[in-house]
């Protein structure tokens, strides 16, 4: 539920199709049972695992960052504030690849603070093991 946490729909060959601060695809039957999203999900916690999260790391060609960089925000880009959106709707496919292990974003100061505890938490349990 997060919105700074993004989320990826992808088709059948893994490239995606769409990213948004919202979970997507929206469960709607699911929400017209329980009458909001976040209901549904505490009851139907399966729909849990159609979100997928959403951590970017972008690799492009050299023609087409140049032409990224001359292309105008899009409406799309503007409204999610995410701006692989103008990729897409330039017909750029970005390829998505299950990470093999979670991962944590750091786009706010309370994620920086998160990430430094669990580094600390993880430095001090290896000082105790040696």
């Amino acid at each position: 539920m997060n919105p700074g946490v993004v989320k990826v729909v992808v088709d059948e060959y893994e490239r995606a199709l769409y990213f948004s601060r919202l979970p997507v695809p929206f469960p709607r039957d699911a929400v017209r049972r329980y009458g909001s999203l976040e209901t549904a999900l505490r009851n139907e916690p399966l729909w849990l695992s159609s979100f997928r999260k959403h951590t970017g790391l972008y690799v492009y060609r050299r023609d087409v960052l140049l032409a990224f960089a001359r292309w105008p925000q899009s409406e799309l880009e503007r409204l999610e504030s995410l701006e692989q959106l103008r990729a897409l709707e330039h017909g750029v496919k970005i390829k998505a690849i299950k990470a093999s292990t979670a991962s944590i974003g750091v786009d706010t100061i309370e994620d920086l603070e998160r990430v430094r505890s669990i580094v600390e938490e993880e430095n001090c349990s290896l000082e105790f093991k040696l």
